[in-house]
């Protein structure tokens, strides 16, 4: 049997938006694989939102294409919008109707029967452990239920792509795990996911590929270890004393480009771990102190992201 090729579900070409003058995404380029979950990573203003926008059709581009499983979505907005699920950064349940009824509402607009409706909602309520809640409001909901309810309503089309914008945003740290965990079960039955995130350990756990963009261009796309791979020489000693250290009373140790807290310890970014180490073991021992933890860390692609971003300054 031959392997099957995994087909591109979103392809973006040239996809630009000018508000008055300003390019808010400017000529960017990126391709989705059927079953894949990408992430789309950049700081606040970068033009992540606007470009969901665009390709979910809520915004028109001022030039280029969006293609959603082949259908161009500004010649056939409905038939595209079809495929797609939309999990917007802000929240979009009735907090009058009861998490059912919201659910209903949803199979309603795309126009799924009514047999196949109530199905449906009572797996995904299950699924998402509402159903004992399915007969209440909204509003009586906590943030984290109301984040699942929103993910199970885009869901109700049963659609081939979900788009998630900054889905954990503001959870607490139990609902954002069930969030994650919830997407790591949908890429399992095939689903395609576009995450937008500015949790980079979030993009590192759940994203085959990533894309950082910045001032509306793409820096960077590939797979989050390749990009950590790419930036070299920022291998990270991080350190830990018995007493506080001040970053400034360090002496020069060769090779390391920047020094950094981290709660209570001190990263060291250099090109020679081996090196660093011995001369803050010898640094301990001239100045009588213990060291309590001592790690080498390859770089995280926060690193990378913060890289990447500052060379485009």
């Amino acid at each position: 049997m031959g392997c099957r090729i995994m087909e591109n579900v979103i392809e973006v070409k040239k996809l630009t938006k000018y508000y008055n003058e300003l390019a808010a995404v400017d000529h960017i380029n990126v391709e989705v694989g059927e079953g894949e979950v990408f992430g789309f990573l950049g700081p606040n203003g970068a033009g992540k939102t606007t470009t969901v926008r665009m390709l979910t059709g809520i915004i028109k581009p001022s030039s280029g294409t969006v293609s959603i499983m082949g259908i161009d979505i500004q010649r056939d907005p409905i038939k595209a919008k079809q495929m797609m699920g939309v999990v917007p950064e802000l929240s979009n349940a009735y907090t009058e109707l009861s998490a059912w009824n919201n659910l209903q509402f949803m199979a309603e607009l795309y126009g799924v029967s009514k047999i196949d409706a109530r199905q449906r909602a009572e797996e995904l309520l299950m699924k998402f452990d509402l159903y004992g809640r399915k007969d209440h409001k909204v509003r009586t909901f906590s943030k984290g239920m109301k984040q699942k309810l929103i993910i199970a309503m885009s869901l109700m089309n049963d659609p081939e792509i979900l788009f998630l914008d900054e889905p954990t945003s503001g959870l607490d740290v139990q609902s954002a795990r069930l969030i994650r965990d919830m997407v790591l079960d949908l890429h399992k039955v095939g689903k395609t996911i576009f995450l937008t995130t500015h949790y980079m350990e979030e993009a590192n756990q759940l994203c085959s590929r990533v894309a950082i963009i910045n001032h509306g261009k793409i820096a960077a796309i590939d797979a989050p270890e390749k990009l950590k791979r790419r930036i070299g020489g920022l291998e990270c000693v991080e350190v830990s004393f018995d007493m506080p250290v001040d970053v400034f009373d360090l002496p020069d140790i060769s090779g390391v480009i920047d020094i950094r807290m981290s709660g209570d310890k001190l990263r060291l970014y250099t090109s020679e771990p081996g090196r660093t180490i011995y001369q803050l073991v010898d640094y301990s021992r001239s100045n009588n102190l213990e060291i309590v933890t001592l790690n080498t860390l390859t770089p995280t692609l926060e690193d990378v992201f913060i890289k990447l971003t500052e060379e485009m300054e």
